[in-house]
């Protein structure tokens, strides 16, 4: 295997939220530009009404934000963990495979790659979560890079995705950094179905669904179903609302209800099919929140001068449970690998929300003698699947 050329394989990171393409090449930055010069690409598709055809990344997201008629879908790959994998959905007028939709954009970071690269590929090396499923325990070699281990560590490595949070407790040494089999280095692995859709529709289900009826009280003195709302917090499922069954369901419902404020906002932003643009606005929010107290989030679309301050405070209430999760997936991980947590050298964060403050305080907690190292959040991944992809099918 020459050292000076490009590697025969790429790697891809296939992400709930954003995806990259690494490509391993001697002195050069290995993730692959993929859209608009940017390593990431955003894990949406929009299937285009009017123009008959599908639009990838963040130009799905702006055409269908302008108003362009189509089906909008976003976190693919959180149809690897549910049901509808073997389902089908309605794409411009004809039955889609879902399992052919994941199919497609594959197909198209594949193809951006090879563009960008000049060459064609026929190996690659996918990355996946450790549990696809939670209580479903399969594991797989994570990438790593070692470049800045100088003696040997016991490393955590933390990847908070999209859609899962995924765990792998190693041991890392320069020495072992050139050897082709390292799965006896792997002590253990772990994850949980936990990721930043997730935290998204938490903290939009306690910061800004209330002001759309979610916690309303019926006459009978119960309190109104809350499906709707879930659906409309969740990305995959804000299409559901727009059914006509639901709406008739809502508005059977309407007549019922004490205070009808919050409901006939609902009907608002049904109307406006503003489902998507309202998740947006919380997934802003919460990025927003990383790095500043509070944000406030304008709804003056759906209603003059209707706004909401949105806090870290409040967040941070908003998904204390799900932390609850990752710190028992986190010890569950320990115990399994025999490993006291005193004894972990170093806990390594990538992944897109693994920002989070109050996620990182949370796990920096349990590790009192970790020092703490940041990479790469969105293509930390990505770089070490180019790494892997090298190793197993040489260079070209």
């Amino acid at each position: 295997m020459s050292d000076v050329s490009p590697a025969r394989a790429l790697g891809i990171d296939f992400g709930t939220s954003n995806s990259t393409v690494g490509w391993h090449r001697p002195g050069v930055e290995s993730l692959i530009a993929l859209e608009d010069g940017k390593i990431t690409l955003p894990s949406v598709v929009f299937f285009n009404i009017e123009e008959r055809r599908p639009v990838y990344g963040r130009l799905a997201l702006h055409e269908y934000l302008e108003g362009y008629e189509g089906r909008l879908m976003r976190s693919l790959k959180s149809l690897l963990g549910s049901k509808l994998i073997k389902h089908d959905t309605s794409v411009l007028g004809s039955a889609l495979p879902f399992k052919d939709l994941l199919g497609m954009f594959i197909g198209e970071l594949k193809k951006r790659a090879e563009h960008c690269a000049g060459r064609e590929f026929d190996q690659v090396v996918l990355g996946r979560p450790v549990f696809f499923v939670d209580e479903d325990p399969a594991a797989d070699q994570e990438a790593e890079d070692e470049s800045g281990i100088s003696r040997e560590e016991l490393v955590l490595i933390v990847d908070i995705g999209g859609g899962t949070s995924d765990f792998t407790l190693i041991r890392l040494s320069p020495e072992r950094h050139q050897v082709a089999e390292r799965q006896s280095d792997i002590l253990a692995t772990g994850g949980v179905h936990i990721g930043g859709t997730d935290f998204d529709k938490q903290l939009s289900l306690q910061g800004v669904m209330p002001l759309f009826g979610y916690g309303s009280r019926m006459k009978s003195g119960a309190l109104m179903p809350t499906s709707y709302h879930l659906n409309l917090a969740t990305w995959h499922t804000i299409n559901a609302l727009y059914a006509q069954k639901s709406q008739l369901a809502l508005n059977s419902m309407r007549y019922d209800i004490e205070d009808t404020l919050g409901i006939d906002r609902l009907f608002k932003l049904i109307e406006e099919r503003a489902g998507h643009w309202l998740a947006m606005e919380v997934e802003a929010s919460k990025i927003e929140l990383t790095e500043q107290p509070s944000r406030r989030l304008d709804l003056g679309r759906v209603e003059r001068e209707l706004s909401v301050e949105l806090t870290r405070a409040l967040f941070e209430e908003a998904i204390d449970g799900l932390l609850e999760r990752v710190r028992a997936s986190v010890t569950e991980l320990l115990g399994k690998a025999g490993v006291h947590a005193s004894q972990v050298d170093t806990v390594f964060f990538t992944g897109g929300s693994s920002g989070i403050p109050a996620l990182r305080n949370s796990v920096s907690a349990m590790l009192p003698n970790a020092r703490h190292v940041e990479g790469n959040i969105f293509g930390s991944i990505g770089s070490g699947l180019a790494i892997e992809a090298r190793k197993r099918y040489g260079a070209a």
